[in-house]
């Protein structure tokens, strides 16, 4: 039966592993950087799990945890579509197992997503989506933004 729980953070490590998997199914970045961004994202994320700016939750059949997702909470300051207040959240993180997926636990976990920012009083929501996602994220209201992106390379 699946059931889902708040993350805790003796669910860093999973959470870790579901964001590599993630990047990986998406065909995002090499094994290498992969690898170097999870060594790098666990010492980033226990701080935000512990204090509450990462809000996650995991979906378990019995003991297997087999998706999940996170919401970040963002300092942002007041904005036309939020002028009197200074947050915003970002989905991230989200991942379901292959053999558990086109079963609504995606939409289930990103509901649970936006219902969390609607109880912290945070209007704008936003998160990147895969191909594969973006039907998921439309039907719960996910529109396009004007966000463009400058990446360095010379890095």
């Amino acid at each position: 039966m699946l059931e889902t729980r708040s993350a805790t953070l003796k669910d860093a490590s999973l959470i870790v592993a579901h964001r590599h998997a993630m990047f990986a199914a998406m065909g995002s970045g090499t094994s290498e950087s992969l690898d170097e961004m999870s060594r790098s994202f666990e010492p980033w994320l226990l701080p935000r799990l512990a204090d509450g700016r990462y809000r996650g939750w995991i979906t378990v059949d019995g003991a297997r945890p087999v998706a999940s997702a996170g919401l970040l909470i963002l300092d942002w300051p007041p904005h036309a579509l939020h002028p009197s207040t200074s947050e915003r959240g970002y989905i991230l993180n989200m991942f379901v197992e292959l053999d558990y997926r086109r079963r609504g636990i995606a939409r289930a976990l990103v509901q649970r997503c936006i219902d969390e920012a609607h109880r912290l009083n945070i209007r704008v929501t936003s998160l990147h989506a895969s191909a594969e996602g973006r039907p998921v994220y439309e039907s719960l209201g996910f529109g396009p933004s004007n966000e463009m992106q400058f990446i360095d390379k010379s890095f």
